[in-house]
Order: structure tokens, then C-alpha cells, then sequence
């Protein structure tokens, strides 16, 4: 038998290399093999990436630096599945770093990864691409370039997934998409609501959790709510409420369920099927501090609308928002009382939460939270506003002095309220003088000097509001709250602005507050103010009118005018017309600048010395009649003070000025006139007795005429050196301040002032207006006679001196046709300019 002959092996083909196993240590070469052509090779290299990057950040980087992710990012549209999958996976793992996510935005990644969300794809690549886009969607811009890239319609489908990965990382990408109002939009239109339901009865606690946080944010929007409801979605909500085993979704639960609220026909549709009432109920037996927190913001956000709060008030749910008031927890009060602040505009809800609520809440004012007591106070601003009785019971329940200590809060929210809430019981008598008696104009300067417009505004009104009261003006005046009162006048905000000069009009009310207030500049911001259309209103008109009626020397400095109602009193001076923003300067400014050639200051003051320094001891009620009463008494003296020897009476004033100061306040005080006061008691003596308004105007104007050198022709006018005579009294008193009473020679201006400061004394109507070139004149309203039967209106008359003296009455024939006709009487008190 032949001997078998062992054959050779063939040996492998010239060009096809032997396998080789590799093992590398280092991420840069398996970064180098994912540029090869061998699929196994890209497929291991993946996955050993993969594994590198999931040990830590620092790997992320490292490999970042390398550059594997711009050859990753060519492997994702590989043929091979495996090496597409593997190279997903390092996606997904890799983008929770932040430099990374910048480099896939960079590459434009998002698209590739859409792509993948089809159902022929590896469930693998569903969970990681899913997973990277949820890493990215963090980001604005990655979510609106998903929109574009319609990543919206694979990813709620994937919520039907059977791998809970893939609709966990699905519903994240969803939920942060949604935060996007365009996406919210959207998702509606993709039936998004079954398969988030249907998620609610995951297995997985995340899985649900999510689920409602994406409900909650969606339904935010009405068509959301609508589907909800459609889909029966509300009664699922309410079955995780009774499930005690659920515990950990009733916050969540409980907000979707808020968002709900806030529409009404999904809150009556609760209504009607009893399920409000079970969810109250489940609120007040509720022990956790989320849950309470939460659903009084629900109630909050749903109090808006009129027809929600009909229906929470029949639910009472009043006793629910009370009960959380005594809740250990600052944010439950924070939120108890913001719901209250919305309740309030039911009037029903009003008076149960303020009889019930109010002393709970004036408890709360003393609490050291600040957003506790911001929102306490907002919550009786609320109650308080248009309701007396509210207010009567915050007075009741000791609340004033809790409030005033408000006003030194931390927070512009809670100081801006608190003057909102006294703002509103100063309208009751008792609450407003206790108010003032703890300081409220003091404790406002604070508050007007605050930056915040909302607090400048509240506080101005409250000014307005306090200011009626003279002694709280003068507290105001002391405390130096004009300044700042003032300042707000020049405020670019529309309310701010208003009542800043409702508050200036209200303190211009005496005297001495309206001249320091035009000592503050408030006259020229008033009429910049009024001279704008934008700017001005009602109130600016008003405060400058108000100003200038209480300070008469300005009012005729700069309006050339004052009415019957203008009362000239001691103290008045005119210093001639001023020009537009020049400063007015007090009497006392006046009586110490040098003696110059300038046009004589001529200033009223018939009162004697010692009423002066009386009026400065006693009050204002004391000293008002304390005047009164010394000027009788100096009318019944008669001859005796006429016979004093003028240079007794003629003092000059710089001196008087010295001998006025009072050295305990340093208040100056214009010198008496006596020679005045004489005209006065003449004047009473011989005009008054005189039985018609007309008989006693022109008596009082001859009267006058008299004083001031008599009548003099028209012809004559240019001999009367008045000019003269003035400037010798100026050099004799080595002042430009002159007493109306040491003029003998006067001219028009100067009898017209006398004519009027007589006529307001003795009780007779006139107005004194300013003319040109020295004229002045003064009108009177005289009653004509009527026909029987009717009675006609008063009719202006403007007194002057005619030429010939003989006619007394002279009808003007320029006014032929109007209404009220003006007649010249004729005496040189006033000449009408012509």
C-alpha cells in the first residue's frame, strides 16, 4: 500500500493583510482609527470612545481637544448600523458638557440627529440622539433650530416608545422645548395631550413627574386647556390628588390643575361635577407647605376674571386663603395674601376677607420677613380701597402704628402700599387724626425722596390727602418735605407729576407754605408745566392758581393782577412786574440790599408793632383775634393817633428792621405804618356810613386822590414830579422799601394800591389790574337798576380821574355790546391805560 503524501497549505493571497490586535492606551490613537475604511474598526473605535467618555468631564475635554467629534460627526450617516449607532451613543454621552454642546451647535448636529428619530432606527439611536438633543434644547437657539428642523412631531411620537429611556429623554426634550411660547403653539396641533396622559401611568416616577411639569407649562395655553378637557385629562389630575400613594405628584399635580382654573368654562365644568368642592377640600386638610403655597397661587393667577371669583366665592374659598394665614411658613403667607390681594375685587369676598382677615393680617405686618409684610400690606391696600368699613376695622385692630413702622421698610413694594393703606383711612376723621398725631408728615419726607416712582406718587397723594389739616403742613414745612414735594414736580411720570401738584395745590393753602414753596421754585415748574399740552392737567393748573392766590405779591409781580377775592393783607409789597424766570425776592432780601435808582418797593403793613410780636407767642386762632380785637381798640383812639407827631410815626426802615428781629427765632418784621392805619380808620369812619356800593367807590376814590396829592389834569401830569418826591422818601430812609403811607405824591400804581388795600379793608369788592408805563386801576362790580320785576348781574366799573371833574360817569363807548359794560369814574385813583 502507497504511502500517503501530506499536501501543503496555500498560502494566503499577496494582498490581503493578516489580522492584527491592537491595544491602545491613549485616546489619540483610537481618535487616528476613526479614519479608517474598516467598519469593525470605526465600530470598536466608537465604542471604545464611548466608554473613555463616560468615565468623567475630563475625558470629554480631552477628547474635544482631540477633534474626535468633527470625525464622529461624518460617521453619523454611515451605512453601517452598528457604526452609526456607536457613534450616536458617544453624541448623547458627550453633550452634557458644556464645550462640546457649543462645537455640535457649530456643526449644525440637530439635523443629523432628527434624521434618526424614525421608527426604522435602532431603539439605541432613539435613546441617545433623543438624549443629546435634550442636552442641547437647553439652549434657545438649539430649540428654535429644532422647530425649523420639525424635531417637534418624532420626539411626541417617540412618547409611545416601549423603552422608557427613549421616553423619558423624549419627554425632557419636549418639556424644555415647550418653554418656547412657539412651541407651546405648536404641540398643540400635534395632539400632544393623549400620549402625555397616557404617561401619567408610567411605572417610572420620572417618567410622570416630567409628564406633568410639560402639562403645566403647556397648559398655560387655552387650546391646551380645552384638550384636557376632551380628553378627560382633568379627572386624572384629580385621581393623583386622591391617590395618597402618589403623594410626591400633588404639587406638580396641583399646578397643572391651577393653569386650569384660570379658564371659566373648564372651572364651571368643575363646578358642576362637584370636583371643585373635592379639591378644596383636599387643600384645606393638606398639611404640605408646597401644596398650599401652590394652589394659593393657582387661586391667585384664576382671581383675575370677575366670573372665576363668583365662582370661588361660592365655594367659600375665603375660609381655605384665611386658614393659610396662621400657617408656620413664610411662603404660604406670602401666597395666602397675594391671593386675598386678587379675591378683594369681588365686593362679596372683600367684606368676609376684611372682617375675618384683617386683624390676621395687621399681625403679619410686624413680621421680619420682608415679602411677608409687602405682601400683608398690599393685601389691606386692597381691602381698604373704597371701603370704609375695612378701614374702620384696620383702626380697630391697633393697625396704624404697625403701618407707620412700614414706612421704614426695606422694600419700595411694602412702603408704596403702607401710605396707600393710611392714604385710605384719613378719610375718616378719628383714624386721620390719630394718624398725625404719630407724625405722618415727618414720616413721608422718607418716602417723597425715594427714586421709585410707584412710592414718589403714593406719597404725594398722601401729602394731598394730610395736607388738608393746617397743623400738618406746618409739620411738613418744619420737616422739610417741600423740597422734595418739589422736586417731583419735574418727574417724566404722568401720575408722579399729578399728584405732586395736587399735593403742592392742597399745602398752598396758608400763606406760609405757599411763599416757601415759591421760594422752592414751584411757581416757575408749575408754568413750565402748564405751558406744555403733554405735561399739564388739571391739578398743575389748579397749584399755580392756589399759589398765587396765597402769596398775593407774587401773584401781582407776575400776573399784573388780583381779584375781588385776593385780599390784600399785612405784609404785601409790589416790587413791579418781573420778568420770566428772574427770582423773586422775599421783603426781607429787599429791605437789605443797597439803595439804588431802581423802581421803590411799596409794602403794606397796618398793623401796630406790639400785634406783631403778640401774633408770634399766641397760635394762629389766638392771634387772628388778638389783631382784631387791637385794631378796634386803634379805632376807637380817633384824634388821639392822628395828632402824633410824625417823627414819631415816620421811622425809617432800616432801622424799624433792627429793632424788629426777634432774638429768639430771628424772624424778621416789616415795620407798621401808622400813617396808614390812619387812612384805614378815616376811611371806616366817613365811607362806610354811605348807603350804596357806588356812593362809597367814589367817596373812597376821592378819598384816595386826596392822600396821594389830589387831582391832577391830564395836562398837568407832566408837573406832578411823583418821581421826585419818591426818591427824596428812598434817601430818607437809606432803603428801596417804602411804606405805602409816606407817599404823598402817587402816582397811578400808587393810588391804585391804595384804593384797593383800603377797599379791602372797609368791605368793598374790587380788583386791582396792572396797566403799562405805570397805569394801574382797579374794577368794581356794581349792581345797576333793574326794571321791576328783574334783576340784572353785577357790572364791571373801572374807577379813574376825568379831565374836567364834572362828569362822573362816563359810559365807555368801546364796550358797547357786551355783556357786562365798564364805566370810568372819575377820580385820578387809577387812570385806565388807554
Amino acid at each position: 500500500m502507497g504511502k500517503k503524501v501530506k499536501k501543503e497549505p496555500e498560502p494566503p493571497p499577496k494582498d490581503v493583510f493578516d489580522p492584527l490586535l491592537i491595544e491602545s492606551k491613549t485616546p489619540a490613537t483610537v481618535v487616528l482609527m476613526l479614519s479608517s475604511p474598516e467598519n469593525e474598526v470605526l465600530a470598536k473605535a466608537c465604542d471604545a470612545l464611548y466608554k473613555f467618555a463616560s468615565k468623567g468631564d475630563e475625558n470629554k475635554v480631552t477628547l474635544l481637544g482631540l477633534g474626535a467629534l468633527e470625525q464622529l460627526y461624518k460617521l453619523l450617516s454611515h451605512e453601517d448600523p452598528l457604526v452609526r449607532r456607536n457613534a450616536v451613543m458617544v453624541f448623547g454621552i458627550m453633550a452634557s458638557n458644556h464645550d462640546v454642546k457649543k462645537l455640535l451647535r457649530e456643526l449644525d448636529v440637530t439635523n443629523s440627529l432628527i434624521s434618526h428619530l424614525v421608527p426604522e432606527e435602532d431603539v439605541v439611536i432613539h435613546e441617545f440622539a433623543t438624549l443629546c438633543l435634550a442636552y442641547m434644547a437647553v439652549e434657545y437657539t438649539t430649540k428654535v433650530k429644532i422647530f425649523e428642523q420639525g424635531g417637534l412631531e418624532p420626539l411626541i411620537r417617540l412618547l409611545g416608545s416601549l423603552d422608557p429611556d427613549v421616553k423619558k429623554n423624549s419627554l425632557e426634550c419636549i418639556y424644555l422645548l415647550v418653554q418656547d411660547f412657539q412651541n407651546r403653539a405648536a404641540v398643540c396641533e400635534l395632539n400632544i395631550i393623549p400620549p402625555l396622559l397616557g404617561l401619567l401611568e408610567s411605572e417610572y416616577p420620572v417618567i410622570q413627574l416630567l409628564a406633568l411639569q410639560t402639562l403645566e407649562v403647556i397648559s398655560k395655553e387655552r387650546e391646551i386647556r380645552i384638550l384636557l378637557g376632551e380628553n378627560k385629562g382633568l379627572d386624572c389630575l384629580l385621581k393623583i390628588l386622591e391617590n395618597n400613594e402618589l403623594s410626591d405628584l400633588h404639587v406638580e399635580t396641583l399646578a397643572v390643575l391651577g393653569n386650569c382654573l384660570e379658564d371659566v368654562h373648564i372651572l364651571q365644568q368643575i363646578q358642576l361635577t362637584g370636583a371643585l368642592k373635592k379639591l378644596l377640600s383636599f387643600l384645606e386638610v393638606s398639611t404640605v407647605p408646597d401644596i398650599q403655597k401652590n394652589a394659593a397661587k393657582a387661586i391667585t393667577k384664576a382671581a383675575y376674571d370677575s366670573e372665576i371669583r363668583k365662582i370661588l366665592h361660592w365655594e367659600e374659598v375665603e375660609k381655605f386663603l384665611l386658614s393659610l394665614l396662621d400657617i408656620n411658613n413664610d411662603e404660604v403667607k406670602v401666597a395666602a395674601s397675594q391671593a386675598i390681594s386678587a379675591m378683594c375685587d369681588n365686593i362679596d369676598s372683600k367684606c368676609v376677607l376684611g372682617f375675618q382677615g384683617i386683624p390676621q393680617l395687621v399681625q403679619l405686618l410686624s413680621s421680619d420677613n420682608e415679602e411677608v409684610k409687602e405682601a400683608a400690606v398690599t393685601a389691606l391696600t386692597n381691602l381698604t380701597t373704597a371701603s370704609p368699613r375695612n378701614a374702620s376695622i384696620v383702626a380697630e385692630a391697633e393697625g396704624i402704628e404697625p403701618l407707620m413702622n412700614t414706612l421704614n421698610a426695606q422694600s419700595d413694594g411694602a412702603i408704596s402700599n403702607a401710605i396707600a393703606v393710611l392714604t385710605n383711612l384719613s378719610l375718616q376723621e378719628p383714624s386721620r387724626v390719630n394718624i398725625q398725631s404719630q407724625g405722618i408728615m415727618n414720616a413721608l419726607v422718607g418716602p417723597l425722596h425715594s427714586t421709585n416712582s410707584q412710592v414718589q406718587s403714593k406719597a404725594a397723594f398722601a401729602v394731598a390727602a394730610f395736607g388738608c389739616d393746617a397743623d400738618a403742613r406746618t409739620e411738613l414745612r418744619n420737616a422739610g418735605g417741600l423740597g422734595p414735594l418739589v422736586e417731583l414736580l419735574h418727574s417724566k411720570d404722568e401720575e408722579v407729576r399729578r399728584n405732586a401738584c395736587w399735593a403742592v395745590m392742597v399745602c398752598g393753602s396758608d400763606e406760609l407754605t405757599a411763599v416757601e414753596l415759591c421760594r422752592l421754585g414751584a411757581l416757575d415748574i408749575l408754568e413750565e408745566i402748564n405751558q406744555s399740552t403733554k405735561r399739564k392737567n388739571k391739578f398743575s393748573e389748579a397749584a399755580l392758581e392756589k399759589l398765587l392766590d396765597n402769596n398775593l405779591s407774587q401773584k401781582y409781580s407776575r400776573m399784573g393782577y388780583l381779584s375781588s377775592s385776593n385780599i390784600i393783607t399785612n405784609g404785601f409789597y409790589d416790587c413791579g412786574q418781573i420778568k420770566h424766570g428772574e427770582k423773586f425776592l422775599s421783603l426781607e432780601e429787599l429791605s437789605k440790599q443797597e439803595l439804588t435808582d431802581r423802581r421803590a418797593i411799596i409794602f403794606i403793613n397796618a398793623k401796630p408793632q406790639e400785634s406783631v410780636v403778640v401774633e408770634n407767642v399766641q397760635d394762629e386762632s389766638s392771634s387772628a383775634s388778638g389783631a382784631s380785637s387791637k385794631e378796634k381798640a386803634r379805632k376807637g383812639k380817633g384824634k388821639k393817633e392822628e395828632e402824633k407827631p410824625k417823627e414819631v410815626t415816620e421811622v425809617a426802615v432800616t432801622h424799624t428792621v433792627q429793632e424788629e428781629i426777634n432774638p429768639e427765632n430771628s424772624h424778621w418784621l416789616p415795620p407798621p405804618d401808622f400813617i396808614l392805619m390812619d387812612y384805614i380808620n378815616d376811611a371806616s369812619k366817613t365811607i362806610l356810613p354811605l348807603t350804596t356800593t357806588r356812593e362809597q367807590v367814589v367817596a373812597l376814590a376821592q378819598f384816595v386822590a386826596d392822600k396821594m396829592g389830589g387831582s391832577v389834569g391830564r395836562e398837568q401830569l407832566h408837573n406832578f414830579f411823583w418821581e421826585l418826591d419818591m426818591s427824596k422818601i428812598e434817601f430818607e430812609l437809606k432803603s428801596n422799601v417804602v411804606p405805602i403811607g409816606k407817599i404823598k405824591r402817587g402816582t397811578f400804581y400808587h393810588r391804585a394800591l391804595l384804593f384797593k388795600v383800603i377797599a379791602d379793608r372797609i368791605g368793598i369788592g374790587c380788583s386791582l389790574v396792572r396797566g403799562k408805563y405805570n397805569r394801574a386801576w382797579n374794577e368794581v362790580k356794581l349792581v345797576e337798576h333793574s326794571p321791576k320785576g328783574l334783576l340784572l348781574p353785577p357790572q364791571d366799573y373801572i374807577s379813574s380821574r376825568h379831565q374836567n371833574e364834572k362828569e362822573i360817569w362816563k359810559q365807555n363807548a368801546g364796550c358797547a355790546g357786551r355783556t357786562e359794560r365798564r364805566v370810568r369814574m372819575c377820580f385820578l385813583s387809577l387812570l385806565c391805560s388807554r
